[in-house]
């Protein structure tokens, strides 16, 4: 599953991907926080038979026979489950998972042919572990095969997950409805009574009953289509490979499609709403193009006969890797032509080979149980990048990769922080691990041990890895136990477990160790949180080393004790080949061949970690970037402006020093320096908001506008250029009009008025339409005119356009009606709500409206999004984490913890409250300073 957190620009910390992306996603109700209830009660009074909140293990499901009957009109469905169990001990009671299905009648059949003999199972329930217990007369017998089939009926979720309605309004304004489905993580349960852990893998044979004018698809091919009673279709679908239960799908609907071939034959096939299958074809040609990759990459076939991609017009996350049935946000796979911008196609790009790669890595080899999640998610984030890099080299998605990494280093430099793999229990806390730490991390630790062994083993390794546990379930150290069998490319035979690799005196061609232990290593990455500060101190030509735990908000005298096996690079200005050194205690020292002016480590931030240099190693770096800031990469520059402002935070670095690296950005022009220039920058301003600083702010806003003037005049106004060199003009000039720097604003209300008095229908160039359509929305007559635009509207992109510019209005009476109607769902679909309410929440006029909504629809919000979802998260953080007053810190700490049970336990909600206390540090610390830096710069910069 993926997560479209932000399609929305400025002053987040994301800055490039807050355009590109989407978030992730996942009953509430107060879930037991133990193990274990004492004596649970079932829903009639009576003992329930466990008490423990996972299955037991002495019951394997074998094969499932599933009829779904679904109506789209009364919103109700009824259903047949058939499992077929084996039981490796005695036992009379059969738990299984159900949660809001109405059960009517439950039989366990015994045997085979005519042998066969069948028997009333008394049911029990207990909704608080959302299990139901089957109760039969005798104990089962082992080895003894047993089908229990179960007859039950249950409305269509109003939510984004189970098996849902959703709606579409056609061109003509006939509103239309849909079924689909969302399991992953713990949802199957909302559709048919099954064991509901991704470790009770079994197969699935899928019939849906639908009206005619419907047609029903699912993860396998359809077989047959049977009429079962006037105008009651009943279609039968192939049986699946063995899979866990939330990777099963099926959608009841009218979407017509478009499909092509594979080379391996392969049918892969894009759905959509009639009015929007013309918008398939890019997606379509992209995932026949990355499934043909993989099959080659991992050297295993793609098992299924076909790949359905669908556009659902209701979804909460971004998409979802149901296996030969992927679902998605529309705006995550439809690409219109005409209107989409470059951010759109890197985006869908990115979004369609996350959910093939999972394919592999999450459905044919699935994690025994979520403490592992990353092992899908980690792998599936890590693969976009090894595969778009190769099928669609013009995207440079390589690129990008470390903005990742900084995305994951936000939350875990904080306490509340977890380790890759962490225990988790109940549905709520699941959900909760599908984070920036099981996403990005994962996928940034990947990539280091990818650096580290080199390509060809690494690939080796996870081939074996896939071919080892195909159709099984893994814990962390299978992936490792699998690396460390494979060695290194440049390594000699293993000895002892360890692949050794021979010493030679050129430092730029081998790691400086004896022996690689990958899973002793990697350990160090995945069991415990956060990551290591690498502090540099030269002398002469000794480089010493030493590693601690970077923390935010933690003074010196705060210890973990963490240490990790740190793989550094670095180059120097003697030298700009890549050396290697294995740093695995907290100091050791290393010699060059000569004394340097400066060394720069973690080369292209392949590393997961951070670097200060001492003495004078800041300035070196710092006169480097000024004097010929292009003699290292673009992505290390981008490192370095990261890695000073992280130091600012723990008080390693002065705010001066920081600021003063971030001048040469007026010479920069590639897309990920400045970038992160702004993610760093605009933050800053983003606190003064928050308080009563007009005059630092509007100096500060008018230093950042000076210190990029020159890139933005060089901006064309027209949609030419590489993908980067696009995405770059699109926020640049929003970035310019929304600080009404005035040529921008001027030519954008120029292109407003033309689009306008064309009635919408004048093509804009799709990388300045944002900043257009958000000096547009200014006026009241600009804003209502951009809303009946996007009623109409069929292309994602103008509508993403289109929502953020009216968030942008300084008008409040606009944004609390914004807030109303995307949370009600009628015009604005409810979809949308958690992206209008982070912008609103960043809006200078509007945060106080954002907090206050969040507030007082608490209770419903979490009905709607899941308790732990990420949504829930994207709008905790979204609404808060800006504040930097002990005013506001109070209001946050009290509302949250009068939540108990239904709130006040997340770690959204811990992440908040350490952001603001470290906010309120900063600028306390800086503040001061801040204001004489900006009093002491050269007049043209302010």
């Amino acid at each position: 599953m993926i997560f479209l957190p932000v399609k929305w620009p400025l002053g987040t910390r994301s800055y490039l991907f807050s355009s590109l992306l989407i978030l992730l996603t996942a009953s509430t109700s107060s879930w037991c926080r133990g193990t274990e209830t004492t004596s649970p009660k079932a829903s009639n009074g009576t003992p329930f038979p466990w008490n423990k909140m996972r299955l037991p293990e002495h019951i394997i499901p074998v094969h499932y026979n599933l009829m779904i009957h679904a109506n789209l009109t009364t919103l109700t469905f009824e259903g047949t489950t058939a499992v077929e169990i084996t039981v490796n001990q005695p036992t009379s009671a059969i738990i299984l998972h159900s949660n809001h299905l109405q059960i009517s009648k439950a039989t366990l059949k015994n045997g085979a042919g005519e042998r066969q003999s069948e028997e009333p199972l008394r049911i029990l329930e207990y909704p608080p572990h959302e299990q139901i217990a089957l109760l039969a007369p005798e104990p089962l017998v082992i080895g003894l095969p047993y089908t229990v089939v179960i007859d039950y009926a249950g409305n269509l979720s109003e939510n984004f997950h189970g098996f849902y309605k959703s709606t579409y309004r056609t061109k003509e304004g006939e509103v239309r409805i849909l079924a689909s489905t969302q399991f992953e993580p713990t949802a199957a349960r909302m559709a048919f009574p099954c064991f509901d852990e991704p470790a009770f893998k079994a197969s699935f044979s899928v019939k849906i009953r639908r009206e005619p004018r419907h047609f029903a698809i699912s993860n396998m091919p359809l077989v047959k289509s049977v009429i079962v009673a006037e105008g009651l279709i009943e279609d039968h679908f192939d049986v699946t490979v063995k899979m866990s239960t939330y990777l099963v799908a099926f959608i009841i609907s009218d979407f017509k499609s478009v499909s092509k071939m594979t080379k391996s034959g392969v049918k892969v096939s894009v759905y959509a709403v009639p009015d929007k299958i013309n918008q398939a074809d890019y997606a379509l040609d992209a995932a026949v193009t990355l499934l043909e990759f993989y099959e080659d990459y991992f050297s295993i076939p793609y098992p299924l006969p076909k790949q359905d991609l669908a556009a659902i017009p209701d979804f909460q996350s971004g998409a979802m890797e149901n296996w030969g049935l992927t679902t998605y946000r529309e705006s995550a796979l439809l690409f219109d032509a005409e209107k989409s911008s470059a951010s759109s196609k890197l985006g869908i790009t990115m979004i369609v080979s996350h959910e093939l790669a999972h394919q592999w890595f999450g459905n044919l080899v699935t994690m025994e149980w979520w403490n592992d999640l990353w092992l899908n998610e980690g792998f599936a984030k890590f693969m976009e990048f090894v595969s778009v890099s190769v099928t669609h080299p013009e995207l440079k998605v390589e690129d990008y990769f470390f903005g990742k990494c900084f995305n994951a280093m936000e939350v875990d430099a904080l306490n509340s922080s977890h380790p890759v793999s962490t225990p988790v229990e109940n549905p709520a806390q699941i959900r909760e691990m599908f984070d920036d730490v099981s996403y990005e991390k994962g996928a940034c630790i990947l990539n280091m041990l990818r650096d580290y062994l080199g390509a060809e083993a690494f690939k080796n390794g996870i081939i074996q890895y896939l071919q080892k546990y195909s159709y099984k379930n893994t814990k962390n150290e299978d992936l490792w136990n699998s690396m460390a069998s494979i060695c290194p490319t440049d390594s000699a035979q293993r000895m002892d477990g360890f692949c050794s690799r021979s010493h030679r005196s050129s430092l730029s061609s081998h790691w400086q160790q004896e022996g690689l232990d990958v899973k002793t290593m990697m350990n160090t990455w995945t069991l415990q949180k956060g990551f290591p500060l690498i502090t540099i101190t030269v002398r002469g030509r000794n480089v010493h080393m030493k590693q601690e735990h970077y923390m935010k908000g933690a003074d010196d005298t705060t210890e973990t004790g963490y240490m990790w096996h740190v793989p550094l690079t670095f180059i120097t200005s003697k030298s700009d080949s890549t050396h290697r050194f294995l740093l695995k205690t907290k100091t050791d020292v290393l010699i060059l061949p000569e004394e340097v002016e400066w060394i720069k480590f973690n080369v292209g931030m392949n590393g997961y970690y951070i670097v200060h240099y001492e003495d004078d190693g800041w300035d070196s770096l710092t006169g480097l970037l000024k004097e010929t800031h292009t003699a290292i990469s673009s992505n290390d520059r981008a490192s370095l402006i990261n890695n000073a402002f992280q130091l600012v935070s723990i008080g390693k670095l002065p705010i001066e020093k920081a600021l003063d690296l971030t001048l040469y950005l007026k010479h920069e022009t590639e897309i990920m320096p400045v970038f992160q220039g702004l993610d760093e920058l605009i933050p800053m301003y983003k606190l003064m908001e928050k308080r009563d600083m007009n005059e630092v702010e509007t100096q500060f806003k008018a230093f950042l506008i000076r210190l990029l003037r020159n890139l933005i005049d060089k901006q064309t106004w027209t949609d030419d250029g590489s993908v980067s060199e696009r995405m770059l003009r699109s926020q640049l000039l929003l970035l310019a009009c929304v600080r009404r720097y005035q040529p921008c604003v001027q030519r954008a209300e120029g292109y407003f008025r033309e689009w306008k008095e064309a009635n919408g229908n004048l093509r804009l160039p799709s990388d300045v339409t944002l900043a257009v359509f958000a000096v547009g929305a200014q006026t009241s007559e600009g804003w209502d005119f951009l809303y009946k635009k996007y009623q109409s509207s069929l292309s994602n992109t103008e509508k993403n356009q289109i929502e953020f510019a009216l968030c942008s209005s300084q008008n409040k009476e606009k944004l609390q009606w914004l807030l109303d109607q995307s949370f009600k769902g009628d015009i604005i679909k409810t979809q949308e709500f958690p992206d209008i309410l982070r912008v609103i929440g960043r809006n200078p006029v509007g945060y106080p409206l954002a907090w206050q909504f969040l507030r007082e629809n608490w209770n419903k919000l979490v009905e709607k999004f899941e308790l732990g979802s990420s949504s829930i998260a994207y709008m905790v953080i979204g609404t808060t984490n800006q504040f930097s007053t002990r005013a506001r810190l109070e209001e946050v700490k009290g509302f949250f913890s009068s939540l108990k049970e239904n709130g006040s336990q997340l770690r959204c909600v811990q992440q908040t409250i350490e952001t603001i206390e470290e906010n309120i540090r900063w600028m306390d610390k800086n503040f001061d300073k801040i204001r004489l830096w900006l009093q002491n710069q050269e007049p043209e910069l302010l």
